[in-house]
């Protein structure tokens, strides 16, 4: 057999002890002693602090081997006179290696030459060998490679890595794993509670500073591999040729981390900025428009990525305006970008002010062009059939769509969970929402399986349609501003981390992530470790018992979607809670089920005869499905209302709660982060008591019923709270001086 030639380079890279990083340079170095207090940092590190500081202690001395067939860039001039490759990339994090073991990168093109697992396994696929004397990471391309690395540092972190051998092949289930930011041309963030845009768009294309690639570096280490730089709710502007040129100095600078960039557009564009007199899909001029622009955007970034597509819902342009449908829209894009192998991502998110139920406003636009789409469109739908709740049952559509390709689109950034100033650690929803079961396909359709594509019963017609689609992909919404630490809130970047792992391995569990985000981010130190990581654990569902708990929805202020509303009216009745809680003298709560607005019939059984009945549907979704009496007896034993109070209650005792939490760790934290996290504590058990007032004292004006026994009394009275004015729109957090003035003592 004829040994293939590899083109071997020697990096000779000596880790030695206290490496001189400059991102520490304004740093003291860690105290070791158990009772010390850790150097103050302002978060700017991400999941990186814990490593970055324990390599100025390493004492380790490994020598690093890669072996690269001749496609990668080989190493014969200085990475100062020539543009970053991946592969200095891993060289640079790879002085973060702490074992003692020799190390050897494979990185070949033909599968063959590596081992087995990777032969047909995905061009991002990696295998990792590991003993007490080597260690191996192999890869078929010099992305995949980086991840591997990534890996091996994230389990040196965690303490992951000791005496016993082992080997792991790792896949990641979806081919596109992206964020999307709502961020505009002039810097504002929509949704956004971390300051202003990362993109400082007047800067660009000449000013690129470093926070662009500690972006690009912390994506990678997660495994994200695609970004939407612009709102949904686009600018025409960003497709403009000036705007293009800084979107391609983004792309560059991604590129050796594995990232590709993608822009969201404004459908009328070709009106707007092209001076055409329609932007309809079929017209021939406005499809002469788009080749044109889609032609020069691949001239200037040839691994662009494509489109993310919001029309024709809260007020945006789309084919609808000519008569036609989302297929006409999403196919004509499709087909200019279907030569340079960029996709449609055609969001789901509509609804009309005329609807009787918003929540059934999807399946009935899009089922019935299910099967009309193009192989490169892909639907991204909410996880949930409204708008990213702090509980909602999956969406439908995804049960109902079997000829189309589907991804989902969760949202990182906090709208509807008290934004940056509540810690709510959100991987317990998304993975509660993907392992849901569809049943499209019988048991075992969880939504995981289904926006995976993987193996179903199909006819054979059915067959052949889905064998020509490949596409898998997931979102998230950011929640990545300029702010020093990223988030706004430092344990938001959790939120971020977990996305990330989660959209490579969907079957993570919620304790895993917290687990590893807390020792990569603070420390491991047991003491801190298991309070503060059972505290991450129950945030979401304590955030759901303070704000909208047994399946109420929707009932926020339209100030900015920050603290309770129930009792405000809006602009159209599908932006009024009262549209949503239903609340009367005779009951709560929406009626879904066949004898209200049947949108139970838009799941598959047994699910569908579960949610119609009340006493089969889950609790915490009750209200979601049903309208119920004030005194209809809960599975507790309770009457429905002294169920709701006594679950606000708890809501806001667990809040309070957290503080405490967070004082018992003081000594293991820095100054400085503890210091800001325990304001936003603060802040957040404030919240959950004006909540908890606000919400029981308004529905307790339709039941007439008095507080259950064990519940606290009221700090202010309902009308003072309808008086409280934030003045938000939908960017920004709110001014502390505007909010409720709510005593902790009683707590």
């Amino acid at each position: 057999m004829k040994i293939k030639k590899s083109f071997w380079i020697l990096c000779a890279l000596l880790v030695v002890g206290l490496v001189s990083l400059c991102m520490l340079a304004s740093e003291s170095l860690l105290r070791r002693g158990a009772s010390s207090v850790p150097a103050d940092t302002d978060g700017s590190r991400l999941w990186f602090y814990s490593i970055e500081n324990a390599s100025l202690h390493a004492n380790a001395s490994t020598s690093v081997h890669a072996n690269a067939s001749a496609s990668l860039h080989a190493n014969a001039t200085p990475t100062e006179t020539r543009p970053q490759t991946t592969l200095d990339i891993i060289q640079e994090e790879l002085k973060l290696w702490q074992g003692k073991q020799a190390l050897r990168l494979l990185v070949e093109e033909e599968a063959s030459y590596l081992p087995e697992s990777l032969v047909n396994a995905s061009p991002q696929s990696y295998h990792i060998k590991y003993s007490a004397d080597s260690v191996i990471l192999s890869a078929r391309t010099p992305v995949a490679a980086l991840y591997a690395v990534y890996d091996l540092l994230r389990m040196q972190a965690c303490g992951q890595l000791g005496k016993t051998s082992f080997t792991k092949t790792e896949t990641p289930a979806y081919q596109y794993r992206l964020l999307n930011h709502w961020d505009n041309p002039n810097g504002s963030v929509e949704r956004g509670y971390a300051g202003s845009s990362l993109w400082k768009w007047d800067a660009l294309p000449t000013a690129l500073p470093s926070l662009y690639k500690q972006y690009a570096r912390a994506n990678a280490s997660i495994g994200i591999n695609g970004t939407v730089l612009n709102n949904v709710n686009a600018n025409p502007v960003m497709l403009s040729t000036p705007y293009l040129h800084k979107v391609k100095a983004l792309a560059d600078l991604f590129r050796p981390y594995g990232i590709r960039v993608f822009l969201s557009l404004n459908f009328a564009s070709p009106k707007h900025l092209g001076k055409l007199k329609t932007s309809d899909p079929l017209d021939k001029d406005v499809i002469r428009w788009w080749n044109d622009k889609i032609g020069e955007i691949y001239a200037l970034i040839p691994d662009f990525g494509g489109f993310l597509v919001k029309a024709n819902s809260e007020g945006q342009s789309g084919p609808q305006d000519y008569g036609l449908t989302h297929a006409d829209g999403a196919n004509m894009l499709a087909d200019a970008l279907a030569p340079y192998g960029g996709i449609v991502m055609w969001r789901a998110f509509v609804y009309d002010a005329k609807s009787a139920d918003r929540a059934k406003q999807a399946c009935e636009e899009f089922v019935p062009l299910d099967g009309q789409f193009r192989d490169n469109v892909i639907i991204q739908i909410k996880n949930g059939p409204v708008d990213f709740q702090p509980r909602e049952p999956f969406n439908p559509l995804f049960a109902q769509l079997r000829r189309t390709q589907t991804m989902a689109e969760v949202q990182i950034t906090q709208e509807y969970l008290g934004f940056s100033n509540h810690l709510v650690y959100l991987h317990p929803m998304w993975h509660e929402f993907l392992w849901s079961d569809t049943y499209r396909d019988g048991e075992g359709s969880t939504v995981a399986a289904v926006t995976q594509g993987l193996p179903r019963r199909e006819t054979a017609q059915e067959q052949a349609i889905s064998s020509a689609k490949s596409l898998s992909a997931i979102a998230g919404v950011s929640n990545i501003g300029d702010d020093r630490n990223w988030c706004g809130h430092h344990f938001a970047q959790a939120n971020w981390y977990a996305y990330g792992r989660m959209a490579w391995n969907p079957s993570l569990s919620s304790e895993q992530l917290a687990d590893e985000w807390l020792r990569q981010t603070f420390n491991s130190r047991k003491q801190f470790l298991e309070p503060v990581k059972k505290m991450m654990l129950m945030s979401r569902e304590t955030c759901v018992k303070y704000e909208m708990p047994l399946g109420l929805h929707h009932i926020f202020s339209h100030q900015g979607h920050y603290g309770p509303g129930p009792w405000e009216g809006a602009s159209r009745p599908d932006w009024m809670p009262a549209y949503y809680h239903q609340a009367s003298s005779d009951g709560i709560g929406f009626d879904r089920t066949t004898k209200g607005s049947a949108a139970v019939a838009q799941y598959h059984e047994p699910l569908a005869s579960q949610y119609n009945d009340a006493q089969t549907c889950p609790e915490n979704l009750l209200l979601w499905f049903h309208h119920l009496p004030w005194d209809y007896r809960m599975k507790s034993g309770n009457s429905l209302w002294d169920e709701l109070c006594y679950t606000y209650q708890e809501g806001m005792e667990e809040a309070a709660s957290f503080v405490k939490t967070w004082e018992s760790v003081e000594k293991y934290v820095d100054k400085a982060r503890y210091e800001a996290v325990h304001d936003k504590l603060i802040r957040q058990a404030k919240d959950a008591i004006w909540w908890r007032d606000a919400c029981v004292q308004y529905f307790q004006t339709f039941s007439q019923m008095p507080l259950p026994e064990g519940c606290a009394p009221f700090q202010f009275d309902l009308e003072t709270l309808k008086r409280v004015q934030l003045d938000l729109g939908i960017y920004g957090s709110p001014d502390e001086n505007k909010l409720p003035k709510y005593l902790l003592k009683s707590l």
